[in-house]
């Protein structure tokens, strides 16, 4: 294989004389002329190299085009895709030749990159171990067999034939390299976990409340040396044999703690099984840490948006651009006014089934590019939606067949005494509950969906009114792929969904007061399962006459968020009557504004 002069020297550089990416202050970047971000390359290397291309970051021969450009990789280079070594080996490359050219490229730790880090390789792929199993000697896997065998029971040779299995050719070579002292470990220890860019945040997941608490040095520093400190720890224990590179990430914690110190145990060894117990909860690790936080992409607006923007504020930025989610279009979204860009488009198209996008920021331009070439686009807004509806239907879209469609089938549940109804356009069918006129004028149902929309909630299904079989009703949608909060308390399901149920159900409790709704039961909160969004069905017996609040909820401490004390503020008189006057009458309009009020005035 033949190499460029540009691209031997830059390796040349790379090998003796790597230095990381140096960040102004806390993390903080003025004056870039055009920024580029991608994310989620998952090891499909060509496609990142066709991103790139496209977007003048690549040459031909595969050097930095890019000039001054900062190039920003938002995470999750690695796991799931066969070539995620090839991808690292250019990335690293590209951060040398583009210091030379006067630009830069960023790469951000995504929960992929920490995952290999500290021992979960639940999600890297064939390819990516035999990537390495050339580094591996057989020396260096019959020591590990020894030492994990000697845990185990039965014969040797079905021992072996296990050991092979779970743990592959490459396997140790991969984890060595992602070790402490590894190449690709030492390298992404270096790396930030949040960048702001001309006002503009980059970080792999989301922006969780936690970042209003530690600020942009904090998650950098604070964060990022717990992530550091535990890698070392983990490091520390295997070479002293507490800790085997057999153990995955799940089993540190419970191993350290069950492990019985000599009496001469080196101090460091001590302080390493301490760091371990220390660390295996820390926020770098969960959830709702800036690695794995959905909540941004996820919770509805009215939960998320204020989270979001006093995240932003404290970390000096005015929108950030975010991956680990795959965008339900497989295009680039924006969300809350352009205030969230997503740019995870599933580019590992053989798991995702998308395509490379490429973010692009330039002077006051902001486009995408796709690697087929195609024309750029403006960032699409995020599809609204509650429940899962057949072709991505939009909320419009499924309110006109609600409204418009053909009735081809209906059907009373005995048990339940609900009436579903099949809705077809010739194209999409779906089922929807109908609910009979609740007095002259009164469509609790719909006034619910539509008192949802005006508080960008997002939580009540599409609800439409509608006449079925000569009666006056409404029908509200019936997503697919839901279970009610009663199948959900059973299982135990959900309890990581990434808009957290508590904070779902906090926002329940308020809209419930604010439409004085008494009947609320566990059948009628429904969740999405793919995400355990909840949806809120059959509200017959909300919008009651008074101005207290439902019995249920009279000892409840009903959680005011800004969200909500702007989107009751919104709510006046006049705008309640122009969107609910032709479904609730004027004693309960009345009831609703003095609700809305008292909410206000709490």
């Amino acid at each position: 294989m033949l190499y460029s002069s540009k691209r031997l020297l830059a390796f040349f550089l790379l090998v003796l004389h790597f230095t990381p990416a140096v960040f102004a202050g806390d993390g903080t970047i003025e004056g870039a002329s055009r920024v580029v971000a991608i994310s989620d390359i998952h090891g499909d290397y060509a496609a990142m190299v066709e991103t790139l291309r496209i977007v003048g970051m690549l040459d031909d021969e595969l050097d930095w085009a890019g000039g001054g450009t900062h190039l920003v990789i938002n995470g999750d280079l690695l796991d799931r895709g066969p070539r995620s070594r090839d991808a690292m080996d250019l990335v690293m490359q590209l951060e040398v030749e583009a210091e030379a050219a006067g630009g830069r490229v960023h790469v951000l730790i995504g929960n992929h990159e920490m995952m290999n880090m500290i021992g979960d390789l639940r999600y890297v792929s064939k390819g990516e171990y035999a990537a390495f199993a050339e580094d591996e000697t057989p020396d260096e896997r019959d020591r590990w067999f020894d030492a994990w065998a000697a845990r185990q029971g039965g014969a040797l040779p079905m021992l072996r034939e296990r050991f092979d299995s779970l743990f592959p050719r490459g396997y140790f070579a991969l984890s060595d390299a992602f070790s402490a002292d590894g190449k690709y470990g030492q390298w992404l220890l270096e790396k930030p976990i949040i960048i702001v860019i001309n006002r503009t945040a980059f970080v792999h997941a989301g922006l969780p409340p936690v970042v209003v608490e530690m600020g942009l040095e904090g998650i950098n520093k604070g964060l990022g040396k717990n992530l550091s400190t535990y890698v070392h720890a983990v490091e520390t224990l295997t070479e002293a044999g507490v800790l085997l590179p057999t153990d995955s990430f799940f089993e540190h914690e419970k191993i350290v703690t069950n492990y019985v110190p000599s009496l001469d145990e080196a101090p460091e060894v001590l302080d390493a099984i301490k760091a371990v117990q220390r660390l295996s909860d820390s926020v770098i690790l969960g959830s709702d840490g800036p690695l794995w936080y959905r909540g941004n992409v996820k919770c509805g607006r009215l939960i998320e948006e204020h989270r979001l923007e006093d995240a932003l504020e404290s970390i000096g930025a005015d929108r950030v651009v975010v991956g680990h989610t795959p965008t339900p279009t497989r295009r680039v979204l924006q969300r809350f006014d352009g205030r969230l860009l997503e740019i995870d488009t599933g580019m590992f198209n053989s798991y995702y089934k998308g395509s490379g996008n490429a973010l692009v920021l330039q002077d006051e331009e902001l486009y995408v590019r796709n690697q087929d070439g195609s024309e750029p686009y403006a960032p699409i807004a995020h599809p609204r939606s509650v429940g899962a509806r057949p072709g991505r239907l939009s909320a419009e879209d499924l309110k006109l067949l609600l409204e418009n469609g053909d009735i081809v089938s209906e059907a009373t549940d005995e048990e339940s005494g609900r009436t579903v109804v099949r809705v077809s356009d010739g194209t999409h069918t779906v089922s929807a509950v109908f609910a009979r006129r609740a007095g002259k004028g009164f469509y609790p149902d719909v006034a619910a969906y539509r008192l949802d929309r005006l508080i960008n909630l997002d939580m009540v299904p599409v609800t439409v009114v509608r006449r079925v079989n000569g009666e006056d009703g409404s029908l509200q949608f019936i997503p697919s792929r839901a279970s009610d909060e009663a199948q959900r308390s059973t299982t135990g399901r959900g309890l990581s969904a990434p808009c957290a149920i508590p904070s779902q159900w906090d926002a329940m409790y308020v809209f419930d007061t604010l439409i004085h709704n008494e009947g609320r039961s566990l059948t009628r909160m429904m969740y999405d399962t793919s995400d355990w969004r909840l949806i809120l069905v059959e509200h017959e017996r909300a919008f009651k006459a008074t101005k207290s609040r439902p019995p249920h909820l009279k000892s409840v401490k009903l959680k005011i968020t800004d969200g909500w004390r702007e989107a009751l503020a919104a709510m006046d008189d006049k705008t309640l009557s122009e969107q609910l006057g032709d479904v609730l009458d004027r004693r309960r309009l009345r009831s609703l504004g003095k609700r809305r009020d008292d909410l206000l005035e709490q």
